[in-house]
């Protein structure tokens, strides 16, 4: 419940924050390429339960849906802004709305897509599924996008067998670091 309280409080005070800048991003994707401003991503939530994400459309719309990394040439497909956009991971400042409504925390493992079998199962073997998908996690922090998927799922466990509030602020503070020293995002 903590948590939860926690979560509201912060988003709450992030969606007056970052309300003038979310309306600026809004302007610049819609007029620097064709297509809605937010896409929204079928992800698997808390117990393997489908929810939609919002982020700030990054790609083309003839983009194919599956994960970046799985893509031949991802470049091809990021709109001009949506290159700033991921390095700076300000395309996922609509997921606050998410976190509001509490389909994800402000930490925990990242939502995979639907389409991610192998992240899914062996989220679902390790009993990270029980938790509540995060903006954040340990894997953003400690590789992001350059990290195994076992890799990514033992660094879940880990967060469920140790989380506490104490990890949480260090994750959410070791976040705001990335976010001004962006490194391991590869696309």
């Amino acid at each position: 419940m903590l948590k939860r309280t926690f979560d509201i409080i912060v988003c709450s005070f992030l969606a007056v924050l970052l309300f003038v800048p979310m309306v600026v991003i809004a302007i610049v994707v819609k007029a620097s390429s064709a297509g809605p401003v937010l896409f929204w991503s079928d992800r698997v939530g808390r117990d393997n339960q489908l929810f939609s994400m919002p982020k700030f459309r990054t790609m083309r719309i003839d983009a194919p849906l599956t994960a970046t990394h799985l893509l031949e040439d991802p470049q091809s497909f990021i709109t001009p802004v949506g290159r700033f956009l991921r390095r700076t991971s300000a395309d996922e400042f609509p997921q606050i709305y998410t976190i509001i409504i509490g389909q994800m925390s402000l930490v925990g493992p990242r939502p995979a897509l639907f389409n991610q079998d192998d992240l899914i199962a062996l989220r679902t073997e390790k009993g990270v599924h029980k938790l509540r998908p995060g903006l954040t996690g340990l894997a953003q922090i400690r590789g992001r996008d350059e990290i195994s998927i076992p890799d990514k799922v033992a660094l879940d466990e880990k967060y469920l067998q140790e989380r506490s509030v104490l990890l949480d602020t260090r994750i959410i503070l070791e976040t705001f670091l990335h976010i001004f020293q962006p490194k391991n995002v590869s696309h």
